[in-house]
């Protein structure tokens, strides 16, 4: 089976064709990056321009590079949640088009789902499993036992991960997107300099909250009548130790909360994915913590961390096998009630 992926839910458009949900062959990445970089953080508008320019060229470069058509493919995938509303919409009114076009069927993908099946692209996954996903727009603990069959352990109750990495990376005058650029400046700083906070929640809780300790990065850097980004960033001797200390309070909450959300499930596989799964940093610490555990550890390649279509496109394959293909009429949603249906105790949809 070889099913066309395609993913804009936020400021990467791609394309992938993945032949039956873990051969590779082909992913196509276009970033915007240096659209958004001038205002630090990812512009809807901008992202949505961007999109609608880039879809076709990314899908064409995708069939090209596997060497298919579109009449030699089985389905077309599409994130269709969550994201940036206008860019799920353009990625699915291209899917919708094609899939009308060539009589194929099509299939509407979780976001999150899909970060948490990557890396199944490289070696199979043992279910069941518990993963974490920290990305700019979600920091999430998950139960799987299959692919498909997923429930919501913990979710993000305000800022996620990637978007606390962003507004530091901001307040110390680093350059956007802020996770890489906090990694590069901590590998010079004490992660022990500065005391900011780790914000657990409840006992036992498995949701997230990263509004507190950017706030706590901005009063350190420019007292406590700071708002906003207002003035000046803090000495560049200092940035290093703020750095480091931020990114190791970050990764202190993400490893207990993934490690605690596997023991709770008595799980053996505990996955990772996401663009903060690139962070060295939480790399390393998450790989002590699981093997303390005595948990096997399986991180998404770096390459399918962040946002692609290839993770799309295998996930594609198992919700086509068990019938749930989308009808015409499918639309997108921006937002997911994580919290109120994680109160009840049900999975999500």
């Amino acid at each position: 089976m070889r099913i066309l992926g395609i993913e804009t839910s936020c400021d990467e458009t791609a394309a992938a064709v993945v032949a039956d949900g873990t051969r590779i062959l082909s992913s196509v990445v276009a970033s915007q990056e240096h659209l958004h970089a001038r205002y630090g953080g990812v512009v809807p508008e901008i992202a949505c321009r961007a999109h609608v320019e880039a879809v076709v060229p990314i899908i064409d470069q995708a069939l090209e590079r596997a060497g298919v058509r579109v009449g030699d493919l089985d389905a077309i995938a599409v994130t269709t949640r969550p994201g940036l509303i206008g860019a799920l919409l353009i990625g699915l009114s291209a899917a919708k088009a094609l899939s009308w076009l060539a009589d194929l069927p099509l299939v509407a993908v979780n976001h999150i789902e899909a970060h948490l099946y990557a890396p199944a692209l490289e070696a199979p996954l043992d279910y069941p499993l518990v993963g974490l996903v920290a990305s700019g727009g979600h920091t999430a603990i998950l139960h799987a036992t299959s692919p498909i069959a997923i429930e919501v352990l913990g979710t993000t109750t305000d800022d996620a991960a990637g978007e606390a990495f962003d507004k530091a990376a901001a307040i110390l005058g680093l350059p956007y997107p802020g996770g890489p650029a906090i990694d590069r400046a901590a590998a010079d700083g004490d992660p022990g300099a500065i005391a900011f906070p780790r914000t657990m929640l409840e006992r036992d809780s498995l949701d997230f909250s990263f509004s507190g300790i950017k706030t706590a990065v901005l009063y350190h850097c420019r007292g406590q009548n700071a708002r906003g980004s207002e003035g000046r960033p803090p000495a560049a001797a200092d940035v290093p130790d703020i750095a480091a200390s931020f990114q190791e309070a970050v990764v202190d909450v993400l490893v207990a909360k993934a490690v605690r959300g596997a023991l709770s499930r008595q799980v053996a596989t505990l996955v990772a994915g996401g663009g903060v799964a690139c962070n060295s940093r939480l790399r390393a610490r998450l790989a002590d913590e699981a093997a303390r555990a005595g948990l096997t550890l399986r991180f998404a390649p770096k390459a399918l961390c962040t946002d692609n279509a290839a993770m799309v496109a295998g996930l594609a394959e198992h919700l086509m096998r068990a019938g749930r293909t989308a009808e015409p009429d499918v639309t997108a949603v921006a937002h997911l009630p994580f919290t109120r249906v994680l109160r009840k105790g049900k999975t999500y949809r």
